[in-house]
């Protein structure tokens, strides 16, 4: 009678332990993502160092919007991942001029997450209208004179099935604690 007790409970424990480490798995996998900051390209919005949750799941049902700051994969460097902000949306014209205005479709861009103007040699392939395909995005570090994006051949236009997530609370340091959000 006590063996079969103990071995309930043990299967019990076993089976609570498996849908617990089922549900960590689902919801790591499905939902949100940890992710720290390294680097300037961000600031004056993220710092280096910083922590936070990728909502994995809101892209699954509506589109990323401009502004948002997305996490995508680096190309060229295994587990990588860049962290920016959308400037252009599918079927938009980006193009930024010597001084530092950026244009979508011929009209200037008014935001204020850019930290700095934007420098002639900074504008990079963005000189030119850069035309953006049905599922690319256009994005920028909000460091703008320190930042490799969409203005680079490095980094080019994202396309909408390597975005991970939005960058959604920021949960380190504490005393920066917040929910990312656009104006």
């Amino acid at each position: 009678m006590k063996k079969k007790k103990i071995l309930k409970e043990l299967l019990n424990t076993g089976l609570y332990l498996l849908f617990v480490l089922t549900a960590t798995w689902a919801l790591v996998t499905f939902v949100v993502q940890r992710t720290e900051v390294d680097g300037s390209s961000m600031e004056a919005t993220l710092s280096d160092g910083d922590n936070l949750f990728v909502d994995k799941i809101s892209y699954r049902f509506r589109d990323p919007e401009r502004f948002d700051i997305i996490v995508f994969p680096f190309q060229y460097k295994e587990d990588t991942y860049y962290i920016k902000r959308i400037i252009g949306l599918p079927g938009e014209t980006v193009q930024i001029d010597t001084s530092g205005n950026i244009y979508i479709d011929g009209e200037v861009l008014r935001e204020s997450y850019g930290r700095e103007v934007i420098k002639p040699e900074m504008v990079g392939r963005a000189a030119q209208p850069v035309v953006l395909g049905e599922d690319e995005y256009f994005v920028m570090g909000d460091n703008r004179n320190n930042s490799s994006d969409s203005r680079t051949e490095v980094v080019g236009n994202i396309h909408r099935n390597d975005i991970v997530g939005r960058a959604w609370v920021r949960i380190w340091p504490l005393n920066k604690l917040s929910v990312l959000k656009h104006q």
